[in-house]
């Protein structure tokens, strides 16, 4: 037997196509588009994070360099990746194959760019450093505009190095004499894009694009492993999901992992359709941006660590895609640890405790896959059969149910850093909770998606991963059985333990690379092969239709309810519905205004001096990257360390400017205290037991003062 060639139902991984399926000979021009598109964002964000985290290492991230390296390899990427796409989408549900309708393709490009548009309008200003979308802000700034790391601590300005006073702020580490920022470099690599073409307001703008290329790529994903007919209710439905806008409106990283994991997924699905040179082709691009989640969040670590077995399983069916899929994965993971060791330490050394397990789980995967492949290497792929079979079909209920009774058998307590059980202590207060500063309600995850989606998805989706299991072990749905086994993986995985601050809509992110997809993939899927059973059945078609909208309102209706916040009001007037939830709702609004005011007011030749901790939190790195001048904080107030500072910084030939959050902080250094910034604004609220409706007003203030005598 050709070593290539694809064998007739001996495994999950060596037969192509879904069962029953009579594929037609006509060219789909609708389908081929529609798959195109889904794919062309990962291809261009491929080849940006290929071209530009070398040169960020040898500090030469620039805009010509990026344009001279991107342009050509985007070029390739689109040629290769696009050439060899499947002719036509044929979904994996049973039945006769059709040609994709053009509304399927309108309606899930609408669906995209609606969304993008609808985040736009309401898209968030988080620049100044509460969290992590400030974080990446200054550290997507501080590279558009030096194109290198660390960023230089400029103690000289200060009259040299004094121990009292510090330069770190939270997410900006001390390392020797420079500061590191937190965070993988793959997210801010992309808002310089937005830096380098219209200043901060078009890189806030990078985070709807990201978000509406991700919401394409699923409707992409849907048609391969659905059917197109279907791609635009699961697009609607992730769209509408508020997890997905919340990290859409703002500069999260979690955007841009979804995209490079599901681009990744729907690659690897078409090399699985061909053969030839566009198996490897395709399948290394596949794994390539797989392996580049990693260079997004170091999360993604946990994510493609299904593709450890997969690809033994690959090699042991001697699958042309095994050996690219494996070099495309290794190298893109290269990138993304080359990041962590290089660029980003100190971060990786701050989650020690997540990172080294999985380092450990990954690790052991590979050993033990290695040996599987060794000593099966003669004998092909093991078969299931009998009790076996039926254990594993069952195992999707019993991993579902465990997590829905787990709130009643279980309370997890495993946070154990001292601020983080402050935030927690602190939520919980608001909250109106007993005070366990432990606990992280990882219990509660799976309600999480109760929330955001609704029970009838993961019912469906519950009930789709029964059949799936079935028939991928049975060799007759093979098309399923790689993305099956990965959103298993990452679904069980992040459930189990979220690994992030519980509050609300915070930790909702954590369901955006894959859990939501993964569910709503599923769910769909389930629709879908009941509407088919029931036509095979005899069923008319006008029932099958509606229970198709039935399903489909299932889907979209519970996903509206939270985002919209949809409630029943009643009042003397009777009874209405209203939506008061977080759809139309902008937080963090006027930071950029409050940001530039502020480096207006800063004199020319200044070094600042931030006497408020709590303001240098938020404050040290704007000031430093964008308002370009020296800052730091002094770790005491004493009058004799305040003096030090402030002659050491006439002696470098520099103003001293202080900033406190008070007037009286600074009384008795300059002869005038002003009020630079005073910012009324609205940020994300922080809910544990429910789902998040509304905002809480946030305000900033500041006061200032030159040392002038």
């Amino acid at each position: 037997m050709n070593a290539g060639a694809k064998t007739a139902s001996t495994g999950p991984l060596t037969a192509g196509g879904a069962d029953d399926s009579q594929v037609t000979d006509r060219a789909d021009v609708a389908g081929r588009l529609l798959a195109r598109l889904s794919v062309v964002p990962v291809l261009l964000l491929m080849a940006w994070l290929l071209a530009g985290l070398p040169l960020l290492l040898v500090g030469h991230f620039t805009p010509t360099l990026m344009l001279v390296v991107w342009v050509p390899l985007a070029a390739a990427l689109l040629v290769f990746g696009l050439r060899w796409i499947p002719d036509r989408c044929q979904g994996a549900l049973p039945g006769p194959r059709s040609s994709t309708p053009w509304w399927a393709v309108v309606a899930v490009v609408a669906v995209a760019a609606g969304f993008g548009i609808w985040q736009f309008a309401y898209h968030s200003q988080q620049i100044i450093v509460l969290r992590d979308p400030a974080s990446y802000a200054q550290f997507g700034y501080w590279i558009a505009h030096h194109g290198s790391l660390p960023i230089p601590r400029d103690a000289a300005a200060f009259g040299g190095p004094q121990k009292w006073i510090t330069f770190a702020s939270p997410a900006f580490y001390k390392v020797g004499d420079g500061i590191v920022p937190q965070f993988m470099a793959g997210l801010p690599m992309v808002l310089s894009a937005g830096y380098w073409i219209r200043g901060i307001g078009a890189a806030l703008a990078t985070a709807p694009v990201l978000g509406a290329c991700g919401v394409l790529t699923f409707g992409g994903l849907t048609a391969r492993l659905v059917g197109p007919r279907w791609a635009p209710v699961a697009a609607l439905v992730l769209a509408l999901s508020l997890p997905e806008q919340f990290t859409s409106r703002s500069t999260y990283s979690e955007p841009l992992a979804q995209i490079l994991f599901l681009g990744g997924l729907c690659l690897v699905t078409d090399s699985l359709d061909r053969d030839g040179a566009a198996t490897r082709v395709i399948a290394a691009l596949g794994g390539l941006a797989l392996g580049l989640t990693v260079l997004a969040r170091i999360d993604g670590l946990s994510d493609i660590l299904p593709f450890v077995p997969i690809c033994g399983l690959l090699l042991l069916a001697r699958r042309r895609q095994a050996i690219p899929l494996i070099g495309g994965l290794a190298l893109g993971t290269a990138y993304g640890i080359v990041d962590g060791l290089v660029l980003t330490r100190p971060y990786l050394a701050s989650i020690k405790s997540s990172l080294e397990p999985l380092v450990l789980v990954g690790s052991a995967a590979v050993v033990l896959t290695a040996v599987a492949v060794a000593g099966l290497w003669g004998r092909g792929l093991p078969k299931l059969r009998g009790k076996w079979l039926n254990l594993a079909t069952v195992l999707p209920v019993v991993v579902i149910a465990g997590f829905a009774l787990r709130p009643y058998l279980q309370t997890v307590r495993d946070i154990t850093k001292p601020t983080s059980q402050a935030a927690v202590a602190r939520y919980q207060r608001v909250n109106n909770l007993p005070i366990d500063p432990m606990r992280s309600y990882a219990e509660i995850s799976l309600h999480w998606v109760f929330w955001y989606i609704g029970l009838p998805a993961v019912v469906l989706a519950t009930f789709a991963a029964v059949l799936l299991t079935r028939k991928c072990l049975s060799g007759r749905m093979t098309t399923w059985t790689l993305p099956l086994v990965t959103f298993a993986w990452v679904i069980v995985a992040c459930l189990y333990r979220p690994a992030i601050a519980p509050d609300q809509p915070w930790a909702s992110r954590r369901l955006v690379p894959g859990v939501l997809p993964g569910f709503i993939l599923l769910a769909v899927w389930g629709s879908g092969w009941l509407v088919v059973w029931l036509r095979q059945r005899g069923v008319s078609r006008v029932a099958c239709a509606a229970l198709a909208c039935c399903c489909a309102v299932a889907l979209l209706l519970p996903t509206a309810v939270t985002t919209f916040g949809i409630r029943v009001k009643h009042g003397p007037a009777g009874s209405r519905l209203v939506a008061h939830g977080l759809a139309f709702k902008t937080t963090y609004r006027g930071e950029v205004a409050a940001v530039e005011k502020l480096c207006r007011a800063i004199p020319p030749g200044s070094s600042v001096v931030i006497v408020s901790p709590l303001l240098s939190g938020r404050w040290t790195e704007v000031v430093r990257g964008m308002c370009d001048v020296p800052a730091g904080r002094v770790n005491s107030g004493s009058a004799k360390n305040m003096a030090a500072t402030i002659r050491g910084i006439r002696r470098a030939g520099r103003i001293p400017v202080l900033l406190g959050a008070w007037p009286m902080a600074l009384e008795g250094y300059g002869t005038t205290v002003r009020e630079i910034v005073n910012l009324q604004t609205h940020a994300d609220i922080s809910t544990l037991l429910k789902p998040p409706l509304t905002t809480q007003e946030r305000s900033e203030i500041i006061w200032m003062t030159e040392v002038t005598s």
